[in-house]
């Protein structure tokens, strides 16, 4: 009773199939006829790739079922096996129902996904490794390989190797441990070095720490010997198998005169620091320090200053007094006669004032000027026609400043383009060359009289 009940129940199954996929393609051939109704068909253009659409929860189930079903060996399955006599679930009836109401991707998509899987699994891959090996260069990997040889101590090559980065202790450490058991990173650094280019391996290498049995032989000369290459060359010559192949005289005397620096040869002694708990540091030695005396200093600093201030005055006003001292002993006065009105007078030259308009400045090939101040010293910083001396009506004397360094008289500046009264025994400094501007009293009392009469008249 059994065996026919379970024909029936699959014949039914098959029936409703079948009845299924007959009313799908009814359904089809209805809309292609509401489409080409008219009897003019439209030119399609067709394409063998796949409508990129975002896909439905049903259809990623079955895409993925696809793709793991297509990375076995052998021929794609596009159908999911299933066993004779099982019947299917009302879930996967209801899937079925949607995923035939939803539009498939083509064959040639589920047929084919397993190169677009392998492209990027090649393109992750050394991605990956070149991602963890990125901060170490090989240059870097070379000098951790020398320097681990020579000292055997990898805080002492944190401490003495300069990296192209700046490395932790802890980074070095894992990187000597990966050079020594990661077989990808040790083949990925051993390939980049041996591509490196001959100059710069021997440039790493001439970087080498020095051991301590090469420091030893360095330690044995003595300090107050004064060694030359030739005794490193016989160094060298002797212990081969001490000393690293790039090592050469002068290296070898530039490390022996830093161990002479920090007293680390054999035969120089530093001082022991003090035991006992009282070891002398920075603040007790601040501390020690007598606040009178720092007191002292500082007045001694103020003192230093204000007589440095007042010997710069003294300077300043020099040349006054010695226009003064020279109008009381006469010497200021030189013979005037009845056509000189005033005179300016130098160390070397004194010029002679016979006009009452005088131009002073630097005399050249070219233009020739009244006062040529190049008589009297260094007159490169004077300008070509530096002012101009005149004398007004009523017995005045002025100074016009034309050039561009300013004309100190008595000490004040007078700018470019200004004017300054000039009195007897008046200094005038111009670029560092200093006169003293004599006037003759007698001529310039008779002028100054002619001029009363005439604004009379």
């Amino acid at each position: 009773k059994d065996k026919p009940a379970l024909g029936l129940t699959l014949h039914a199954a098959t029936s409703r199939s079948e009845d299924e996929e007959s009313l799908g393609v009814k359904d089809v051939k209805r809309t292609a006829t509401q489409a080409f109704g008219s009897g003019v068909v439209p030119k399609r253009r067709s394409s063998s790739r796949s409508i990129k659409r975002k896909k439905f929860d049903d259809e990623l189930v079955e895409s993925s079922l696809v793709k793991s079903s297509s990375r076995v060996k052998g021929p794609p399955v596009i159908e999911p096996v299933r066993c004779s006599g099982s019947e299917p679930s009302s879930s996967e009836k209801k899937k079925v129902t949607k995923s035939g109401t939803a539009l498939t991707p083509p064959l040639t998509m589920l047929i084919n996904p397993a190169p677009m899987t392998k492209r990027v699994k090649k393109s992750k891959q050394p991605l990956h490794i070149t991602k963890d090996l990125g901060r170490w260069k090989p240059t870097d990997d070379l000098l951790l390989i020398n320097a681990v040889l020579q000292t055997t101590d990898l805080t002492s090559v944190h401490l003495g190797v300069k990296f192209s980065c700046r490395f932790t202790l802890r980074e070095i450490k894992e990187r000597w441990y990966a050079l020594l058991y990661d077989p990808v990173i040790s083949k990925l650094a051993w390939q980049a070095m041996r591509q490196l280019h001959p100059e710069a391996i021997a440039a790493i290498q001439s970087k080498a720490l020095f051991s301590q049995a090469e420091e030893a032989l360095l330690a044995k000369i003595g300090s107050t010997s004064q060694p030359k290459l030739d005794v490193f060359q016989e160094l060298l010559s002797k212990h081969p198998g001490v000393f690293h192949p790039s090592r050469t005289p002068k290296s070898l005397l530039v490390h022996w005169q830093l161990l002479k620096q920090y007293y680390l040869l054999d035969d120089q002694s530093v001082q022991p620091l003090p035991k006992g708990d009282q070891v002398l540091n920075f603040s007790d030695a601040e501390q020690m320090v007598d606040d009178v005396k720092l007191k002292n200093t500082f007045i001694l600093m103020i003192s230093d200053r204000h007589q440095k201030r007042e010997i710069r005055q003294l300077e300043q006003e020099l040349p006054r007094w010695q226009v003064l001292v020279d109008s009381i002993t006469g010497m200021s006065m030189p013979d005037f006669d009845n056509q000189t009105l005033a005179a300016l007078r130098g160390r070397m030259v004194r010029y002679l004032m016979r006009s009452r308009e005088i131009t002073l400045g630097r005399a050249t090939k070219d233009k020739q000027i009244d006062v040529d101040l190049s008589l009297e010293g260094p007159a490169w910083k004077i300008s070509r026609k530096q002012g101009i001396i005149k004398l007004k009506n009523n017995g005045d004397f002025f100074i016009a400043n034309e050039g561009r360094r300013p004309i100190y008289i008595d000490g004040r500046p007078v700018l470019s383009g200004n004017k300054w009264k000039l009195n007897n025994n008046s200094v005038v400094e111009i670029a560092g060359l200093r006169f003293v501007f004599l006037i003759n009293l007698e001529l310039i009392s008779l002028i100054k009289a002619e001029a009363a009469k005439m604004t009379q008249q």
